[in-house]
């Protein structure tokens, strides 16, 4: 079969920057005010998941989940989400993962278009901090995508907003949700991180270190 590849998309936490630290902070912050024991392992379930999704997470393994009704869950997760802003306003263009700027410009170098398919409402904000908003083509409003991974829909809203066919499009995750919804989505699924948790994805690298322009290629190419 003839491919041609016309696009990247990527996550955000985990495979630009990793605000998957605030996030832990924030949420530990709320657990604990609430008083549940919240750490680094049940922390692990709610990367990729959204907000609210995670906020249930964590007051079920309280067995709060009944406490509260809707629209203070809304004040929770508007409470955790204060707290993490107020900590990605601290970031800078060095909390870029090692290797991803020299891909961004080897991808424009090459004519390649560049989306971002993140569950973050706040990927704007970081994106701005990270100062690198001009190799991107399209970034999904995460505030308008109903489903959230591993449902496809993020990544085929990014390829619908970048005007290429999913099938030319590499996308690129660090969570298990997230590479389901790039296969879903009939895309060629890059994962960073474990081996065993993504196996799934069509090419797997340890870090982004590995994430090189010629080696993504390659593997898109060889499949």
């Amino acid at each position: 079969m003839n491919k041609q590849l016309k696009a990247v998309i990527f996550d955000l936490d985990g495979v630009i920057t990793d605000t998957a630290e605030y996030h832990f902070i924030a949420w530990k912050q709320l657990a604990e005010e609430l008083g549940i024991t919240f750490d680094r392992a049940f922390n692990e379930q709610l990367k990729g998941v959204s907000r609210m999704e995670s906020l249930e997470r964590i007051l079920a393994l309280g067995s709060q989940a009944d406490r509260y009704t809707m629209a203070e869950k809304e004040a929770l997760a508007h409470k955790k989400n204060e707290h993490y802003k107020q900590l990605i306003a601290r970031m800078t263009p060095d909390d870029l993962l090692p290797g991803i700027l020299d891909l961004l410009r080897e991808l424009k170098r090459q004519n390649i278009k560049i989306g971002l398919a993140s569950a973050s409402k706040n990927a704007f904000t970081v994106i701005e901090r990270l100062q690198i908003g001009a190799y991107f083509d399209t970034i999904v409003d995460a505030a308008k995508v109903k489903n959230s991974k591993p449902h496809p829909e993020i990544f085929l809203t990014a390829a619908e907003q970048l005007g290429v066919h999913p099938s030319t499009c590499i996308g690129v995750e660090d969570a298990q949700a997230g590479v389901a919804a790039i296969k879903a989505a009939n895309m060629f699924a890059i994962g960073v991180g474990d081996k065993e948790a993504l196996k799934e994805a069509d090419y797997i690298v340890e870090t982004t270190a590995d994430l090189t322009y010629d080696a993504i290629v390659r593997a898109f190419y060889r499949e």
